[in-house]
């Protein structure tokens, strides 16, 4: 179904807000699915892009060419319908519980961000702590002076609160980056400033208008200002503190719902009234920051956009604090889909066919899922059961899909009938592995057709979300600390179980230890804890199995936490907090795969040391296309 943004534009009766039109004045893009012949059998299912519903122009390609993209001045886009993507996956999206990610994995993330084009990349709160300040810099100097031919090259951002230590930490960070930017905020909420920031809003005021000067007088000629939990502030304090900071330098102005209350028409409405009342607001960009916790925040982005806002705060699979944020691929495809039908030709400048690869990427390094039916990157998003729906499929593929699969980066034409097996040559795997939406380099394909041939000998057919599995398996896993070699396990009702596991450390130096446990799984994760010797507490552990049938690939996944050292700063309440971090593993062995995911997690764990140098270079790192 539609969602009521597209089917009911008209927000309220208020002039100062547009409404949407369906009549547009240049030319639509138009992308349609040619059309299937009846007699195909079902397991041809090879698709093409339509977002439009009755243009009878010819086919377009597969990809459709992007508008060029504006060249970056941060206060201002020379094309009105161009809408800016801000990424905060590496910030807000890693406040997420367990998400906590490596500095590789950041650097890994964040040059498949760019390979998306992004057009800013909050990197991360550098305050934080010690490690993140050094992942933040090291994004700078490496993917932030990373030009392409067209001379595109991400903005990258730092985030801060709202004094000269954080400012300064956020600077020292970014600095070193083509694009620097710095992102400062405070509470403008009645209820935030009476009982977290227990301030007046003349001093709050004061506080906004000098922090923005005081990152411009560091030489940083990109600011981005928000008022926290702007969704319930008044709308006169707001006008006045934005105004404030407009005159102390301000480039960017977003406006946060903080807590996700607001619906599309209020927040449009909140966008349209700042956008008509706010002194000096015509020399910035509005940006819009909106959290899911009713659900609403890629229609609250949308509809942020089509009131004014030319930049969009968002996170990769919509990852982030509670419930999460706006969605990158719902939003962009979203505008790619209706910004010329609906939204009045605003467009983006994402290469939305890395969209799959960047949505993987994420959801293996940060060990959180999406669920089957997540919009544009759900196993199910295109995906048909229901007879009439097959029917109709069969027929014409725009019956029942407005985005196909090549536009994001998944292709799925079965059409060559080709089934994996044990037989299968190297050729084969990396077509599909192709198809699938990963492009690796040889050394990580030699790798994964080993562990192909190791699986196929012991299942007649290998599937899809097997080949998934082991690419999760063996290219999204955090540097090796450790790594596990051999595990030799014994268990029954006869007597407790015993566990002997081998490790490799990071110098290739072997170490061996034996456990006895309540069970298979308890007596190896006792073995490894023996071995490593780091106080940690196991809070969650889940196993699925990948497919039907006892012969299934099984994926666990677990989340553990460290002594008091493996502290962090909570960007929005200041607090230390201790960080949890996550590790997956997959195997036809379930102890094996419960292994791995353990020390998945302790390798991540190890990494993050708060008072270490980070272990990432400012070099060409490989990294899955």
């Amino acid at each position: 179904m539609a969602s009521s943004l597209l089917r009911n534009p008209t927000f309220s009766p208020s002039p100062s807000l547009p409404t949407f039109s369906s009549t547009i004045t240049t030319t639509p893009l138009s992308f349609r699915f040619p059309p299937s012949s009846s007699h195909h059998s079902s397991s041809s299912v090879s698709l093409r892009l339509s977002c439009s519903i009755s243009d009878p122009s010819p086919p377009l390609p597969p990809h459709t060419l992007r508008r060029r993209r504006p060249d970056y001045i941060p206060n201002r886009i020379s094309d009105p319908n161009y809408v800016r993507i801000f990424d905060t996956t590496l910030r807000d999206g890693e406040q997420s519980p367990g998400a906590t990610l490596t500095s590789k994995e950041k650097l890994d993330i964040a040059r498949q961000l760019a390979k998306l084009g992004v057009d800013i990349i909050e990197a991360g709160f550098p305050a934080a702590s010690k490690d993140d300040f050094e992942a933040v810099k090291t994004i700078s100097e490496t993917v932030g002076n990373a030009v392409d031919e067209n001379g595109y090259v991400p903005v990258i951002c730092g985030l801060s609160r709202c004094n000269k230590k954080d400012i300064q930490t956020a600077w020292e960070a970014v600095r070193y980056a083509k694009r620097p930017r710095i992102h400062t905020f405070i509470a403008t909420s009645d209820i935030h400033l009476e009982y977290k920031l227990k301030k007046s809003k003349k001093e709050v005021i004061e506080i906004a208008r000098d922090m923005v000067r005081f990152a411009r007088s560091l030489g940083c000629e990109d600011v981005e200002f928000s008022p926290e939990d702007a969704g319930r502030s008044e709308r006169e304090f707001l006008y006045e503190i934005l105004g404030e900071v407009i005159k102390a330098g301000a480039t960017t102005l977003n406006i946060p719902d903080t807590v996700g209350i607001t619906l599309p028409s209020e927040f449009g409405q909140l966008i349209a009234d700042l956008k008509a009342n706010t002194p000096g607001i015509e020399n910035v960009i509005i940006s819009t920051h909106c959290q899911n916790d009713l659900g609403l925040s890629t229609a609250n982005t949308l509809s942020g956009a089509h009131a004014g806002a030319r930049q969009v705060e968002v996170t990769i699979n919509g990852i982030g604090e509670r419930a999460g944020n706006a969605s990158l691929e719902e939003v962009v495809m979203a505008i790619k889909c209706r910004g010329d039908h609906v939204l009045g030709g605003l467009y983006t400048g994402i290469d939305t066919r890395h969209i799959v690869m960047t949505s993987k990427m994420v959801e293996d390094y940060t060990g959180m899922q999406t669920q089957p039916h997540k919009a544009i990157v759900g196993a199910n998003a295109f995906a048909h059961e229901s007879g009439i729906h097959q029917d109709g499929m069969l027929k014409h593929k725009g019956t029942y899909e407005i985005i196909c699969p090549e536009e994001i980066g998944l292709e799925r034409s079965n059409d060559a009938g080709i089934v994996l097996g044990k037989l299968s040559g190297r050729h084969a795997l990396k077509d599909r592995l192709t198809e699938l939406g990963y492009v690796l380099d040889d050394e990580q394909l030699g790798t994964i057709f080993w562990r192909f041939k190791s699986v196929a000998e012991q299942k007649k057919r290998v599937t899809d979300a097997d080949i998934i599995a082991l690419v999760s398996d063996e290219v999204f896993q955090p540097e090796a600390v450790w790594k596990l070699l051999d595990i030799q396990i014994t268990c029954g009702t006869l007597g407790l179980s015993t566990a002997t596991v081998k490790l490799a450390d990071a110098d290739g130096k072997e170490h061996c230890a034996c456990s006895m446990g309540t069970g298979p799984v308890d007596s190896a994760y006792k073995a490894v804890d023996l071995i490593v010797k780091e106080p940690t507490t196991l809070l969650e552990y889940s196993m699925n199995a990948v497919t039907e049938g006892i012969d299934a690939i099984a994926t666990t996944r677990v989340l553990v936490r460290g002594s008091n050292k493996y502290t962090s700063t909570n960007a929005i309440t200041g607090e230390e907090v201790q960080r949890t971090f996550s590790g997956t593993g997959a195997g036809m062995d379930i102890v094996v795969s419960s292994v791995k995911a353990y020390v998945g997690a302790l390798n991540k764990m190890l990494d993050f040391k708060e008072n270490s140098q980070t272990k990432v270079l400012s070099r060409n790192v490989k990294v899955p296309a």
